[in-house]
């Protein structure tokens, strides 16, 4: 009798990767999701566009009034209101595209579960639409900066570096927080915490030069913080202490470069590492 065929070995069967399906495929369908998004938000609303515009303008009239005439610390600078709407469009962004995609991947449970789909797409495509919203409100905020009598300087054409670096440090966030809440549905709680006090821990409220110098090299460990600094000096005033004044030199960064970097590294080897395991968690 001839002896019966040995049993072929089971292997486990992951999803897809991150980046599942090529490269020209990803960028087609982030781009895809991104406008749909952008269009499914203000599609049949009355004022459209105009409502990602209302919360960071009523949230700017509210705080003018509480930290000019209340508080004063802005009262003493001329372009206080200026720095103010700036600070809180950029965050508004940043805060946007972090929080909008922690739950992102688990609502799209039935497209991550059905087909092959790079998964990655699902948080980058939250950051971008959050990044739609931003482009348009600088329009306004420009706008709003020429008015107040600011003059453009050569340094506006600074300007997309700070804008590409919170793009990209938003993104990462994104990325970490989309996939852990798969697993911890905690997550969404604590970001939503996390967010907040980061708002207060960036000089956005504030001069930095108002800030105790023994508390501005802590405010400086926040990646944002040098950031928002730079907006500041390049796009407003260019007589403002820029990030390396604040801390003392190049070498002052060095903390908010490493938590910057570790973030980003972080983001990107949680997410290739639990991508091809979503479809099971879920």
């Amino acid at each position: 009798m001839n002896a019966s065929p040995p049993n072929p070995e089971l292997r486990e069967v992951h999803g897809p990767s991150a980046l599942g399906g090529g490269r020209r495929r990803f960028v087609d369908l982030l781009w895809l999701m991104s406008v749909t998004e952008f269009k499914r938000v203000y599609f049949g609303t009355v004022l459209g566009y105009v409502w990602s515009l209302v919360r960071p303008l009523m949230l700017f009239a509210v705080l003018l009034f509480v930290f000019t005439k209340v508080f004063k610390v802005g009262s003493n600078l001329p372009y206080y209101p200026v720095l103010l709407l700036t600070g809180i469009v950029l965050y508004t962004f940043f805060q946007e595209a972090t929080t909008n995609s922690v739950s992102s991947v688990v609502a799209q449970e039935g497209v991550v579960r059905k087909t092959q789909f790079p998964r990655l797409v699902i948080p980058l495509a939250v950051a971008l639409t959050a990044a739609f919203n931003l482009s348009l409100n600088l329009v306004v905020v420009l706008g709003f900066v020429l008015a107040w009598g600011v003059e453009p300087s050569w340094s506006w054409l600074l300007l997309p570096i700070p804008f590409a670096l919170t793009f990209v440090y938003a993104a990462a966030i994104s990325m970490a927080l989309s996939v852990l809440y798969v697993r911890f549905r905690d997550v969404l709680i604590i970001w939503t915490v996390a967010a907040q006090v980061l708002f207060y821990a960036t000089p956005i409220l504030y001069p930095v030069e108002a800030v105790p110098e023994t508390y501005q090299h802590l405010i400086f460990l926040n990646p944002l913080a040098p950031i928002f600094e730079q907006v500041r000096v390049w796009a407003i005033e260019p007589g403002a202490p820029s990030a390396i004044d604040v801390v003392g030199g190049a070498a002052g960064l060095l903390p908010a470069a490493v938590i910057y970097v570790g973030v980003c590294i972080f983001a990107v080897w949680i997410f290739n590492r639990d991508a091809p395991r979503i479809a099971e968690e879920l």
